[in-house]
């Protein structure tokens, strides 16, 4: 037994620290409408898509930190004896970001609430680095995410490091070079869900290391002026989150297909660059249903080292 404690003690360890990096941190001060800190405030923070939940309640200060927020959209409600509810949707979390959320709460019955639909600010006033956040989705619509030689990795695979070429300031080429902000070529580091996923040896190529591009939510790159958990970084921050459940089943069906038949030719020379690549899959995801049940049984128990005797009836 105190061995499935320990195991299990260090998978929970094991957990927390791959998830340091990925996920960010919802802040603010909740105040009554004379300006007033109003301290001991229910705060719930909860993810419109998983259903999950985050709590906590103001200090002395009025102030409530909420860490290790995965990256997603979520609606924040706040309930106080004597106030009414105050209720914000339209907040989208992303990847190692601290946002801040100022509460202003109204004087009136806790059964009546004030809901605010305007979508939270995207100025970021808790930290000073430079970062950017994009969505894999993004890179389809664009398009980014090629098959082709030039466009693709070296073995033809979509490459989700092609959001680099989104960045100001970066040169970027597939399994080649990545420079950020004129720092060293290929100084970046790699990390997937806040676990370091660099490629030592070659710090150029992504073939080995890089997730599959259906896997990803979204990837947050950070160019300069990093917190101190990522001072070894060079040039760029790349941290990839990947996608995680929602209450809705969904998927999709895919087929990126490249022919020489829709290649124009060269100018003057008529040559066309002969490719024959396709890239093709799917992908399904929903909620997963668990059911415990647990059985009790009520009886005497019989000590083992009794002895019994019994007697033939006539």
């Amino acid at each position: 037994m105190r061995t499935l404690r320990l195991a299990i003690g260090i998978f929970a360890a094991a957990a927390l620290l791959l998830a340091q990096g990925d996920r960010g941190t919802i802040t603010g001060t909740v105040s009554d409408p004379a300006g007033a800190v109003v301290a001991g405030a229910a705060v719930q923070v909860k993810n419109t898509d998983t259903g999950a939940n985050y709590q906590a309640a103001t200090t002395d200060t009025g102030n409530y930190t909420i860490v290790q927020v995965p990256a997603g959209p979520y609606e924040i409600s706040v309930s106080v004896a004597g106030f009414k509810k105050y209720i914000r949707t339209g907040i989208t979390v992303i990847v190692a970001q601290t946002l801040r959320l100022d509460v202003a709460l109204e004087v009136g019955a806790a059964t009546e609430s004030v809901t605010i639909t305007e979508a939270a600010a995207l100025l970021k006033t808790e930290s000073g680095e430079l970062s950017h956040s994009i969505e894999t989705a993004k890179l389809d619509e664009l398009p980014i995410l090629g098959i082709g030689a030039q466009a693709a990795s070296t073995w033809g695979l979509r490459n989700p490091m092609n959001s680099a070429s989104l960045i100001p300031g970066t040169n970027y080429n597939s399994n080649t070079n990545i420079k950020v902000n004129g720092a060293m070529s290929n100084s970046q580091s790699i990390r997937i869900e806040g676990q370091d996923s660099t490629d030592k040896f070659l710090a150029f190529s992504t073939v080995m290391t890089q997730p599959s591009v259906d896997a990803v939510q979204e990837v947050a790159i950070q160019t300069s002026n990093y917190a101190a958990e990522y001072g070894q970084v060079g040039g760029g921050l790349f941290n990839f989150t990947m996608k995680s459940g929602t209450n809705q089943f969904h998927g999709m069906i895919y087929d990126y297909f490249v022919n020489t038949i829709f290649n124009a030719s060269q100018p003057y020379t008529n040559l066309i660059n002969a490719q024959h690549r396709n890239d093709f899959g799917g992908n399904f995801g929903g909620p997963v249903i668990v059911s415990v049940e647990f059985f009790v049984y009520y009886g005497f128990a019989t000590p083992s080292c009794a002895w019994s005797s019994v007697t033939p009836s006539e």
